[in-house]
């Protein structure tokens, strides 16, 4: 009776939100893919039919996620988790391999990519044991254990390989932030993130000096502020922060395979490259500009139906919005997907459980890092890696897992007037 009432409380304004998104999705994948001849919306043959056919199987899904027992999400958290990881291995052995990637399981003409799975379970099973009373986040060990279970997924997402999928998971750092973990840790992944960069585009030289000049400008300020600061920490701020620059082109040279170089000089302008590496973006943003204010209207967009852009439909899909519905169309999918993430943290704050709460910023940050990198890929902002948008982008495992990850917070808000802190 519970759970009945409970699926009644869905919050509608989430689920039109979702219903949106998903619908301007599918009719920009019917622009992007729409061949020559005239077919049936339903034809398997074609992306946008078989777009059709997931949207469908997604909403019979979330007729299931909201008929469960919102309890049996937190109670299950660490089985569905172990069985996320444990399908994630299994690629290795039974994965097929489709464009140098073994990230997809072969199901007659379908194919399923569990890692698309494996963020709601890190996401359950993280706010599951975050929900211990025993758990400090302060603490080193507590910690530790809370990194692993964000890590372990990604590890095994990254060999496939497939190392956009992989730092997505890198999104729960700011869960864990909003339960008490310091800040520093954010902090100094913006700093690494930063000096790489920095170094890339200028020399270590020039970056170490930089660095120091500035950490002993500090010091001095606060030595007069406070007689009692130490020189130390900064010394070894000084000396961690040089030997990291002086890694960077190693790392680059060494670890980086010859295409994520090619993006990131790119990216960074190092480079220019329209006809290989770097095509894609290149034709995306011809396409998004040519869109103009208003866009060219449905069905079109010259860039779009002369197949420039290649995979315009799965990860390329913004560029097909820009093109055919120009800025305003773009400014209101961006508008859409900053209202659906917005509401998600208002849902969560309201939570009385902080399994619930925990778990709904998981989606929210999960949501937020999908559409930020998407984008500006897209847009030619960042390097290219491979991740689809949210609800938008061709790709039956992509829009069941975002539908299972989105439905099951949206279960446990509709739930919350039974629970109890």
């Amino acid at each position: 009776m519970n759970s009945n009432r409970a699926a009644l409380n869905i919050d509608w304004f989430s689920t039109l939100l979702y219903l949106a998104l998903v619908g301007i999705g599918w009719m920009n994948i019917y622009s992007a893919s729409l061949p020559d001849e005239t077919t049936s919306f339903l034809d398997l043959n074609h992306a946008y039919g078989k777009q059709l056919f997931f949207i469908g199987a997604s909403l019979v899904l979330v007729v299931f996620i909201v008929s469960l027992e919102a309890k049996f999400y937190e109670r299950f958290a660490s089985i569905i988790y172990l069985i996320s990881l444990v399908s994630l291995l299994g690629l290795f052995v039974f994965g097929k391999n489709i464009n140098g990637a073994t990230s997809w399981y072969s199901i007659g003409s379908f194919t399923l990519q569990p890692s698309e799975f494996a963020k709601a379970a890190t996401a359950l099973a993280l706010a599951k044991y975050l929900t211990d009373l025993q758990v400090n986040i302060k603490q080193l060990s507590h910690q530790l254990r809370a990194f692993l279970i964000v890590v372990l997924p990604a590890l095994f997402i990254i060999p496939q390989p497939d190392p956009g999928s992989a730092l997505v998971f890198a999104s729960f750092f700011f869960v864990l932030h909003r339960e008490g973990l310091s800040g520093v840790y954010i902090a100094v992944g913006f700093i690494a993130v930063s000096l790489f960069i920095t170094t890339l585009l200028f020399t270590p030289v020039y970056v170490s000096v930089a660095v120091t000049g500035l950490l002993i400008l500090t010091f001095i300020f606060k030595k007069r502020k406070n007689k009692r600061t130490s020189l130390w920490p900064y010394l070894g701020t000084i000396l961690i922060a040089v030997a990291f620059s002086y890694s960077v082109n190693y790392i680059f040279n060494n670890v980086f395979e010859q295409r994520h170089r090619d993006r990131f000089n790119i990216v960074l302008g190092k480079s220019v490259d329209t006809k290989s590496i770097g095509y894609n973006t290149n034709q995306s943003q011809i396409a998004i500009g040519s869109g103009g204010f208003s866009g060219k209207g449905w069905l079109e967009g010259t860039q779009t139906k002369g197949g420039f852009v290649p995979e315009q439909h799965t990860d390329y899909i913004f560029s097909t919005v820009g093109e055919e519905w120009g800025f305003v169309g773009a400014a209101g999918v961006v508008l859409l997907f900053m209202l659906l993430i917005l509401r998600i943290l208002h849902l969560a704050e309201r939570q009385k459980s902080k399994f619930s709460r925990i778990y709904g910023y998981g989606v929210a940050s999960i949501l937020f890092f999908h559409f930020v990198i998407n984008v500006g890929m897209v847009i030619g902002l960042l390097p290219t890696i491979g991740i689809p948008l949210p609800f938008f982008s061709y790709g039956g495992s992509s829009l069941l897992g975002f539908t299972t990850l989105l439905f099951i917070f949206l279960k446990l808000d509709a739930n919350r007037v039974n629970e109890w802190m």
